[in-house]
């Protein structure tokens, strides 16, 4: 799979075989590993000023997307996207 760019959209499949299309609202790598930020695609198109829902994942070797599970990683990872977007 090729590296996973800001603005690419992605189909993700939940546990259950249902589908939904998210986009990639931007990348950063922390502590050696790639992360991504992704929101409902249908989401984003809408364009209101209502917030969205986003989703931190973790890009592993194969530029897949997997959950966060670890909490004291996910807040790391969420302070990380914070700080990037007040920049």
């Amino acid at each position: 799979m090729e590296k996973i760019e800001t603005g690419e959209i992605i189909t993700m499949i939940d546990d259950n075989g249902y589908t939904q299309d998210m986009e990639v609202l931007g990348t950063l790598t922390l502590e050696g590993k790639e992360y991504a930020a992704v929101g409902y695609a249908e989401e984003l198109q809408k364009k209101s000023d209502e917030e969205i829902e986003v989703f931190f994942l973790r890009v592993d070797d194969e530029e897949q997307l997997s959950i966060i599970e670890n909490n004291g990683e996910l807040e790391k990872v969420t302070a990380a996207f914070n700080e990037a977007e007040e920049k």
